[in-house]
C-alpha cells in the first residue's frame, strides 16, 4: 500500500513538471518565431531533440528498435507533424487568444472521446464535470486577453487548423500508448520524434520555402534560447514524462496538462511581460486547478467508496 503511495505522489510530482515546462515554453516559442518561420522552428526544434534522444539511448545502451512500425509512424505524423504544422498555421490566422480557448479546451474532449472509440477510455460523469469545470476555467482565464473575433474565412479556417491540430494530438496520443508496452519510453520518444521531425522539414519547405536566411539565424541568440528550452525542457523531460503518464494513467488524465500550462503562461507573461493581472484570470487559476484535482482523484475516490462498501 505504502509503495503505490509513494508512485502515485512521484506521478503527481511529475505530472507538475511536466505542466510547468510545457507552461514556460509559450513565451520562448513567441521569441523564436519572431526571428525564424514558425513551423521552420519547430522542425528545428524536433530534429535536436531526435539527435539528443538518440545520443542519450547509445548513452544508456537503449535498443532503439521499432515495434510495430505503422503504429509508430502514425503517431509521429499525428502528434508532431500533423499537430504542429496546422498549430502554428492556424495561429498566424487567427486571433491568438482564441486559438489558445480552442486548443487547450478541446485537448482533454479530444482525448476522452478518441479514446472511448479506441476502448482505452471512460466517460464518466466525473470527467465530463472535469471538462465543463477546466472550458470554464480557460474563458475566464483568456477573457480579458482575447483580441475581437475576426471576420472572414482566414479566421475561420485558422480556429478549424487549431482544432484540427488538437485533435491530431489527442489521436496521435491515444495511438502511442500500445507502444509503452512494446517500446522502451526513450526508444518510443526517438523515433516518434525523429519521424515527426522529417515530417515538419518537408511541410516547411511546402509551405515556407527555403531560406538560407533562416538557418543562418539559428545562431540567433533569441533562437539558441528559444530551442534550448523547447529541446531540453519541452521534448525531452516534458514528452518524456508524458508518454510515461500516458502508459500509467491514461490519455485523458495525462492530458489534463491542458488546464495547468495555461495558468503557467498567464504567471510568466505576468512576471516577465508585464501582462495584466485581475480576478478573472485568478478565478480562472482556480477553476483550472479545481478541474485537474477533481479529475485527477477520480481513482481514489473510487476506491474509498469500495472500501467504504
Amino acid at each position: 500500500m505504502g509503495q503505490r503511495h509513494r508512485a502515485g505522489t512521484g506521478q503527481i510530482a511529475a505530472f507538475a513538471l511536466m505542466a510547468l515546462i510545457w507552461g514556460l515554453t509559450w513565451l520562448p516559442t513567441k521569441l523564436g518565431s519572431e526571428v525564424v518561420p514558425p513551423i521552420f522552428l519547430a522542425a528545428a526544434r524536433f530534429v535536436l531533440a531526435g539527435l539528443a534522444y538518440g545520443a542519450i539511448a547509445l548513452v544508456q545502451r537503449v535498443p532503439l528498435g521499432m515495434a510495430q512500425p505503422g503504429r509508430v509512424l502514425v503517431a509521429s505524423l499525428l502528434i508532431n507533424t500533423g499537430c504542429y504544422s496546422l498549430l502554428f498555421w492556424g495561429v498566424a490566422r487567427a486571433p491568438s487568444g482564441l486559438s489558445a480557448i480552442v486548443n487547450l479546451a478541446l485537448m482533454p474532449i479530444c482525448i476522452i472521446l478518441v479514446g472511448a472509440l479506441y476502448g482505452q477510455e471512460r466517460i464518466t460523469r466525473r470527467r465530463m464535470g472535469a471538462i465543463a469545470l477546466g472550458i470554464g476555467g480557460l474563458v475566464l482565464l483568456f477573457s480579458g486577453r482575447t483580441a475581437s473575433p475576426q471576420e472572414g474565412t482566414q479566421a475561420v479556417l485558422g480556429l478549424t487548423a487549431v482544432a484540427a491540430a488538437t485533435l491530431s494530438y489527442a489521436w496521435g496520443t491515444v495511438v502511442s500508448r500500445p507502444l509503452m508496452q512494446a517500446m522502451h519510453p526513450l526508444s518510443l520518444a526517438f523515433w516518434e520524434t525523429s519521424l515527426g521531425a522529417a515530417g515538419l522539414v518537408l511541410v516547411s519547405l511546402l509551405v515556407e520555402g527555403y531560406d538560407p536566411a533562416a538557418l543562418a539565424n539559428l545562431a540567433d541568440g533569441r533562437v539558441v534560447l528559444s530551442l534550448g528550452i523547447l529541446v531540453l525542457g519541452g521534448s525531452l523531460a516534458g514528452f518524456t514524462i508524458y508518454l510515461w503518464l500516458v502508459r500509467d494513467w491514461g490519455a485523458f488524465r495525462a492530458g489534463l496538462y491542458a488546464f495547468i500550462s495555461p495558468v503557467v503562461a498567464v504567471a510568466v507573461g505576468v512576471a516577465l511581460a508585464d501582462e495584466p493581472f485581475g480576478w478573472p484570470e485568478a478565478l480562472g487559476m482556480v477553476v483550472m486547478f479545481s478541474a485537474t484535482a477533481l479529475a485527477l482523484t477520480e481513482g481514489r475516490m473510487r476506491k474509498a467508496a469500495d472500501a467504504a462498501g
